[in-house]
């Protein structure tokens, strides 16, 4: 699956920014998906996930209550709303496709996803 992210952008801390990641082909609906960040100089860090059916999700501490993900399967895209946005959120946001489809605690680790977006820039100005 093909995946391409978009929404990054410049914004003031306690901004709100949407981001989107669009899936090619016709099997999206089968992915978990996941969304990951990565600042200067750290490591790849999880942000949240979504079951195939977006029945489950999981979210960093860090960001529970602030950042939503969603999935469309009819649209074959995945978000993440991000709300009272801080300087720490600044990073490359990534969305992640797992063919496994369910989550469970793999999912937190980058090695769950077989397929990777192209990162989307995020910064937030304090």
């Amino acid at each position: 699956v093909q995946l391409q992210a978009s929404g990054g952008g410049l914004v003031q801390a306690g901004g709100s920014l949407r981001l989107s990641c669009a899936a090619g082909g016709r099997t999206f609906s089968r992915y978990a998906m996941g969304w990951f960040r990565q600042a200067p100089g750290k490591e790849r860090e999880f942000v949240a996930a979504i079951s195939q059916n977006g029945g489950i999700t999981y979210y960093t501490d860090s960001v529970k209550g602030r950042f939503t993900i969603s999935r469309d399967n009819a649209e074959n895209t995945v978000s993440l709303q991000m709300n009272s946005l801080k300087p720490e959120d600044t990073a490359v946001y990534y969305c992640a496709a797992d063919q496994t489809g369910t989550l469970t605690s793999r999912n937190y680790y980058p090695r769950a996803y077989e397929y990777w977006g192209q990162g989307t820039l995020v910064t937030v100005s304090s």
